[in-house]
């Protein structure tokens, strides 16, 4: 079947959670490992019929934001997730209480049972309403966003619309967009403060409940962070600041001198060159057709998996209004189907978005017959070596797609994964600001974004804006209201995705071999050790740094950017 035929009923979930309760009781009381392996196998059947409903009713409604059984249908998930979550707990403390743990793990792998471990300690039915408000909450987030409806120059755009005119070569272009999209934030910033203040609130309140001093600890906790910690995070965060910010800061005073500018405003930080960006040369079908042709070339394990997401329509990749922002890819467990979604808005980016999120779903097309879901995919900062590397490891089929513009392309693809490492660590001090300070007041928090953008981004004027200039700015990254925590593990596997640049452009075939092996483990392992599995050095080294800072300003060395 296609995606648009893969049906959907709404799950009966008290018969679904009397029948799987059942699983679990005969999983305990069973002492045969054989006869264990079995329930196993049922039980994550079972599993996956759930887990794949809720991933169809995610998908449909984030296409069309607007479409009302869908709504219906989100809200009856996000109601019954956290319910779905018990359940799920309860199967885990009996794996781990097992009498045959010992003999399981073996059959397994330790990483599950330590999953397992982590996610009890994050988790009790005292808190379900608690989860059940945070999800109606996120929801809303993304159907405000979503709903935004912008007049522009005589015709109406959501936030995504709007991008190419903020990377328009004319300056009084994209200051006007950036304005447009900013009024509208600036608009909706009460009812923006107000989700966050109850998000933050709830959250706090979790942890308490669930014996933590903040919402900190619960946090690294849901991010399943097994071999690192808040204080690994800081001193990574402190080699950023040390190596990369002025690094960044020079390519931001180049960038200036390109544009003729004598300094950069905040709408001309998307522009590279006077005479604009590079943009791909075709329509999304042409860009399709040319992935399709990358990817058989590229490798015979790539050409297949692009071909399976093709055959079964398994990518939406075009902008349209009513469809949520941005850009994921998901996993429908009982087709073995991974899923893309973006918002192609006829700028680099969508090339960008292309091969981050087949990264992604390459990797779990590859790791599709484990029988362990949680090792479908690994924690998410392994989870983003995949999509960042996929980024660098095509660079030789870029030509495909600028022409002409390639190397301004390559140039500015590079420069901007540079530049996009302080603001992502950035955004992860601030997140440790907010539940550290769980009952700081909007103000304070914009405070405090403003003195951390500051510290990392040096260069960044607001020209005046009384929104941006005020600390609104981070109203707009979904993941501090959807998924807090997650933003430091982009930048972690930057520095990964940096090390599998420098092998591919150093012998393609060796890298992309490590790049399989990495991808076919899955979540099987921890973050550090899949790093290690896959030939890369620790990101959070110094040294590590200091030689992927180095590897960078060689190859920008070689380049000159007043003549692209």
């Amino acid at each position: 079947m296609k995606f648009s035929e893969f049906p959907y009923s709404r799950p009966d979930f008290a018969q679904f959670k009397k029948e799987f309760q059942q699983l679990i009781q005969s999983f305990q009381s069973a002492n045969d490992v054989e006869e264990l392996q079995k329930i196993f196998t049922e039980i994550y059947n079972r599993r996956r019929s759930f887990d794949t409903a809720m991933t169809l009713v995610s998908i449909r409604n984030s296409v069309n934001t607007t479409d009302e059984f869908y709504e219906k249908e989100q809200e009856f998930m996000d109601e019954n997730e956290p319910m779905y979550r018990d359940i799920v707990m309860q199967f885990y403390k009996a794996l781990i209480e097992s009498k045959q743990r010992t003999e399981l793990e073996k059959i397994y792998g330790k990483q599950l049972f330590m999953l397992a471990e982590l996610s009890i300690k994050t988790f009790s039915p005292e808190i379900i309403e608690d989860l059940q408000k945070e999800n109606q909450l996120t929801t809303e987030y993304t159907k405000l966003l979503a709903s935004a409806k912008i007049e522009f120059r005589g015709n109406t755009y959501n936030l995504s619309g709007l991008t190419p005119f903020k990377l328009s070569p004319d300056r009084a272009t994209r200051k006007e967009a950036h304005e447009k999209s900013d009024n509208w934030f600036s608009e909706n910033h009460n009812r923006l403060d107000e989700i966050f203040d109850e998000l933050v609130k709830l959250r706090h309140g979790m942890a308490l409940k669930l014996g933590y001093k903040n919402f900190i600890g619960l946090g690294y906790g849901r991010m399943q962070r097994v071999d690192y910690n808040q204080t690994m995070v800081e001193a990574f965060r402190e080699n950023v600041l040390k190596h990369l910010v002025p690094l960044a800061t020079q390519l931001k005073t180049q960038q200036s001198k390109r544009l003729s500018l004598p300094a950069l405003k905040y709408y001309d930080e998307g522009i590279d060159f006077l005479n604009g960006n590079a943009k791909p040369e075709g329509d999304p079908d042409w860009i399709v057709n040319h992935a399709t042709i990358m990817y058989d070339e590229l490798s015979k394990e790539t050409g297949e998996f692009f071909h399976f997401m093709l055959e079964y329509e398994l990518m939406d990749l075009v902008n349209k209004p009513n469809k949520a922002g941005g850009g994921y890819c998901t996993y429908l467990s009982s087709y073995k189907a991974p899923y893309i979604f973006s918002n192609f808005n006829g700028t680099s980016h969508d090339i960008d978005v292309l091969t981050h999120e087949a990264g992604h779903a390459f990797q779990a097309f590859r790791s599709r017959n484990l029988t362990v879901d949680e090792y479908l995919s690994p924690t998410l900062e392994a989870c983003e070596i995949h999509s960042m590397s996929m980024e660098f490891i095509t660079w030789p089929w870029m030509q495909k797609y600028f022409g002409a513009q390639t190397d301004k392309y390559k140039y500015a693809h590079l420069t901007h994964a540079l530049m996009f490492i302080p603001y992502g660590v950035a955004v992860d001090e601030f997140q440790h600001f907010i539940y550290a300070n769980p009952d700081a007041t909007p103000a304070e928090r914009n405070t405090a974004w403003r003195n951390i953008e500051k510290k990392y981004l040096p260069l960044r004027d607001y020209d005046g804006n009384e929104y941006l200039e005020g600390g609104g700015f981070w109203q707009r990254q979904m993941h501090i209201y959807r998924s807090p925590f997650y933003y430091i593990d982009y930048t972690l596997a930057q520095i990964c995705a940096f090390q599998f640049w420098k092998k591919s452009r150093e012998n393609l075939s060796v890298a992309m071999k490590d790049y399989i092996t990495l991808c076919d483990a899955g979540g099987s392992m921890s973050f550090l050790k899949l790093v290690e599995l896959a030939g890369l050095k620790s990101p959070f080294e110094e040294n590590t740094m200091q030689e992927v800072m180095g590897e960078a300003k060689n190859w920008l060395s070689g380049i000159n950017d007043s003549a692209l």
